[in-house]
């Protein structure tokens, strides 16, 4: 049989108040086409269809609208998991309906095992399909010590046990596939995941994830990626860059082919359908950035521009570089006195506070900066460093 699995499409989330949801649909489109072209069976999508509790109708539309497309009258199958964005009751309530189409929708977890037959092959799947599993939606206090060794202990031994009971169901003859919303240790976080762990107690061993199945499907990490382990463990990442720290992030869905004790060989198909999220830095001042308009760079980006200036940048320069290119999320002015500050001496000597105090003192006469516009440039230098440190994530 052949196998798709996605996750993390955040239907309803927004870029800095900049809707997505153009992307989101073309998106969609795109899976449509690529499900159809791979002669895909089974699709899996391991949680967070929304980016909230409560999404918008128009992402709620989008979302069942996109499924029965590739469910495809019940000729394809589809399983559907929560993640920790998701309201569990609300995505599970039409799973009666859905059920008639071959879309299998599951809120909170459940002991049993579901069992998919693909007409196609002949083939039986046995599924686990562990929605985000929080103390709340298991229903149960996992340890009243509240140190994070021990409650990290603690959560890996009760999703451990809720694996190994259902995969007493795996066979020889069957494809045998997990998959879950949670974080395991070792996968690489980006800044656009909420955390669904409290410090890190919220992880999970791979070991109590390896139960005999081929292949683990995960969803909650939005960067692509396999982790280490005995047994193929995989998130598929998310459709779409959802913060810069996403930035050069190559999006994908992962295809593979299983048949009875196979092993998995996960392959990668591309998404063209998203914009991509950049980051300028024009240390040449605002007639570098003007430049780069005019030669279209990244002309179809959302970018996060840093711009050198030794002067303090006019709401009218910034209006007008709004202006000629929509895509603008962030414009920050960088100034040089204050990379010099940053680079030359210790951190520990003067908060960066006190740094841009002293700044704004100079390039105004001596006055004194309002606490809010301390707080946003304290806001916006922990994001600029939040990015340095992850790279590419």
């Amino acid at each position: 049989m052949r196998i798709l699995h996605t996750a993390d499409w955040h239907f309803g989330r927004a870029l800095e108040g900049q809707s997505r949801m153009d992307e989101q649909i073309a998106f969609m489109d795109e899976l449509v086409r690529i499900v159809e072209d791979q002669a895909i069976d089974l699709v899996l999508i391991a949680g967070d269809i929304y980016d909230s509790v409560n999404p918008p109708a128009a992402a709620e539309q989008l979302f069942y609208e996109g499924i029965a497309r590739l469910a495809n009258g019940g000729k394809r199958h589809v399983a559907i998991i929560s993640g920790n964005h998701d309201h569990p009751d609300r995505l599970a309530a039409s799973g009666p309906l859905a059920a008639t189409q071959g879309i299998t929708l599951i809120g909170l977890p459940i002991q049993e095992i579901q069992s998919i037959g693909i007409a196609r092959t002949g083939e039986l799947a046995r599924l686990i399909a562990l929605p985000y599993p929080s103390e709340s939606r298991l229903k149960e206090l996992l340890s009243e010590v509240a140190e994070e060794e021990v409650l990290r202990s603690k959560y890996s031994e009760r999703v451990g046990a809720l694996i190994r009971k259902q995969a007493a169901s795996f066979e020889a003859n069957t494809v045998n596939l997990i998959m879950s919303h949670l974080y395991v240790l070792g996968g690489h976080e980006t800044e656009s995941e909420r955390p669904i762990q409290v410090g890190g107690a919220y992880t999970v061993d791979t070991t109590a994830l390896t139960a005999g199945a081929q292949y683990v499907a995960l969803g909650h990490l939005h960067r692509p990626q396999n982790v280490k382990a005995v047994s193929p463990i995989r998130y598929s990442g998310s459709p779409l860059a959802y913060s810069f720290s996403e930035a050069g992030q190559a999006k994908s869905v992962t295809v593979l082919d299983l048949a009875p004790g196979q092993v998995a060989e996960p392959k990668e198909i591309f998404l063209t359908s998203g914009r991509p999220l950049v980051s300028w830095k024009a240390k040449e001042g605002i007639g570098q950035v003007h430049q780069w308009l005019d030669e279209q760079r990244d002309s179809t980006a959302w970018i996060d521009l840093e711009i050198t200036m030794t002067s303090a940048m006019s709401i009218e320069q910034i209006q007008s570089l709004r202006k000629a290119y929509e895509g603008f999320i962030h414009i920050r002015p960088i100034y040089p006195e204050m990379e010099v500050v940053r680079s030359a001496m210790p951190r520990a000597a003067f908060s960066m506070e006190e740094h841009f105090t002293r700044f704004y003192a100079r390039q105004t006469g001596g006055a004194q900066p309002e606490p809010a516009l301390v707080q946003l440039f304290l806001e916006l230098l922990q994001e600029r460093d939040v990015g340095d440190s992850t790279g590419t994530e």
